[in-house]
């Protein structure tokens, strides 16, 4: 290290509700944050949107207001790492630099009948092998080939080259070293791992699929490795190398420093995400889990990851408070969870829109079930957290089949980590450990280490290890039987999602 003042790594975590910056110093300590919501656009029902002008401009903001906390500049930064919403998709004039719809997000189901074209006679499985995916709407290929085929004169700019698409990390790259002018194209391996299109073994675009999902390779970006220095900054971070993206979720798995096989972390969110650790070996999945990178330093080997995904846990007790108005803010659920023994024989599966892992089923809806005049609000409370509970624990069985790896902890961070009750009973269920580290922003935490890794401000992934402090644990209460007849009960409930809508033609 040559100059010592620079002692900062900041990284910007573009998720799906909000865009934050965040700046650590050499312990891993938050040294700042600057956090700006921005809309989201619903058109139709299944279809959920984003502004990609309106990220940009707020990225821009929260840059500047996490320095000004700080009472840094930019030659206090060291570099600067992204971490971002995966899957949500964006395509945008190269010239102009103007996105040509809105960025399709990650939740939207409007590719769900491609999706069931592209499976032809295989199915889902049908592109699984090359890249550990099922073939979801969940992914970014089917979004990238929606907008080609229904924004007028899409494909034909395309297959010109005047058209570039990227995740969300990829949009603010280019932005961020220079756009129109001379802006980098690139993604990451995790991101790339995200869109169907990426071939997990060569970790390059896979030219038959990009092929039979009518995408023209001409739009897609440059695939790197998690942590290297891809460009230097304009603006507020003028001269500032941008050197490290990561997918939120692996972010997250760094941020938390499960860099050994057999390590997982989940993060409780809006919806879940738990990704376990499986080292250099990319395990396939047949047990409904994805295959994934988990993170790729340098010129290293890749590491991989099995995930597993849970479409609705936070956003179930933002429901209960928005849409029911049983309760007037998120914090009140563990109060009014807390206030009974039990659930009262009350289930609830929020299959809002269908159930994901290890399920992947669209035609699923949500259902409370076992309801009697018994139930009060505070038992279907109560069966709200247990919700989140219960659909961790069947991923982690997923996970162990899978893998033959035994989950010997699990680490957690995310918003609904506050929440104590929730934490007592993810343990209860999974009959495990579940830890609670002292940085819960672990997803922007694990982008700032790759990038200090690419710029050597940390040495090495030990000393990000001796980084990493314990805040809270919680141990298994729960009885065996008792355990294994709610799981059976929870079982039941999931069964009376399925089929609820009809196929359509």
């Amino acid at each position: 290290m040559s100059d010592t003042r620079r002692e900062f790594i900041a990284a910007i975590d573009q998720g799906t509700t909000s865009s934050r910056c965040i700046v650590f110093d050499r312990d891993g300590r938050i040294v700042s944050v600057g956090q700006k919501e921005h809309e989201q656009i619903f058109p139709e029902p299944g279809r959920v949107e984003h502004d990609a002008n309106e990220i940009w401009a707020n990225v821009q903001e929260v840059i500047a207001e996490a320095l000004d906390r700080a009472g840094i500049t930019r030659e206090d930064v060291q570099a600067l790492g992204i971490t971002n919403q995966r899957e949500t998709t964006l395509l945008w004039d190269r010239a102009t630099g103007e996105p040509v719809h809105n960025a399709i997000v990650w939740q939207d189901t409007r590719t769900d009948a491609l999706c069931r074209e592209l499976g032809r006679n295989v199915g889902q499985d049908r592109f699984r092998r090359e890249t550990g995916l099922p073939l979801a709407s969940y992914f970014a290929g089917p979004k990238i080939r929606w907008l080609l085929d229904n924004v007028e004169g899409l494909r034909e700019r395309a297959e010109a080259g005047e058209i570039l698409f990227g995740t969300m990390d990829s949009w603010v790259i280019w932005n961020l070293t220079g756009g129109t002018e001379g802006g980098v194209h690139v993604t990451d391996v995790t991101n790339a791992s995200r869109t169907l299109l990426m071939n997990l073994r060569t970790l390059d675009w896979d030219p038959r699929i990009c092929e039979s999902m009518g995408v023209p390779m001409a739009v897609l970006p440059e695939i790197r490795s998690s942590a290297e220095v891809y460009g230097e900054a304009r603006g507020a971070l003028e001269g500032v190398p941008v050197a490290s993206a990561l997918g939120d979720q692996q972010a997250a798995l760094f941020g938390q420093t499960c860099f050994s096989p057999g390590e997982a972390k989940s993060t409780y969110g809006t919806g879940t995400f738990l990704l376990l650790n499986t080292g250099s070996e990319a395990v396939n999945s047949y047990n409904g889990l994805l295959t994934t990178v988990g993170y790729r330093i340098g010129d290293q080997d890749p590491v991989y990851a099995l995930e597993g995904s849970i479409a609705v846990t936070g956003s179930l007790v933002q429901w209960m408070r928005d849409q029911m108005g049983l309760i007037n803010s998120a914090a009140e659920i563990e109060t009014l969870a807390s206030s009974v023994e039990d659930n009262g024989g009350a289930y609830f599966v929020p299959a809002f829109s269908g159930l994901f892992a290890p399920y992947w089923r669209s035609d699923a809806r949500g259902v409370i079930a076992g309801l009697t005049r018994y139930v009060t609000k505070a038992h279907i409370a109560r069966a709200v957290l247990e919700a989140t509970a219960w659909q961790t624990r069947e991923i982690v069985d997923a996970m162990e089949k899978d893998s033959r790896v035994e989950l010997t902890a699990l680490r957690v961070d995310g918003g609904m980590t506050s929440n104590n009750l929730l934490m007592q009973c993810i343990s209860d269920v999974l009959d495990a450990p579940v830890v609670r580290p002292m940085v819960a922003e672990t997803t922007c935490l694990g982008a700032a280490y790759a990038a200090g890794l690419a710029v050597g401000f940390w040495p090495d992934t030990d000393a990000l290890r001796a980084n990493w402090r314990r805040a809270a644990e919680w141990t298994p209460r729960m009885e065996a039987d008792v355990r294994e007849r709610e799981y059976k009960n929870w079982l039941k409930a999931v069964e009376r999602t399925m089929g609820w809508l009809e196929e359509e033609n």
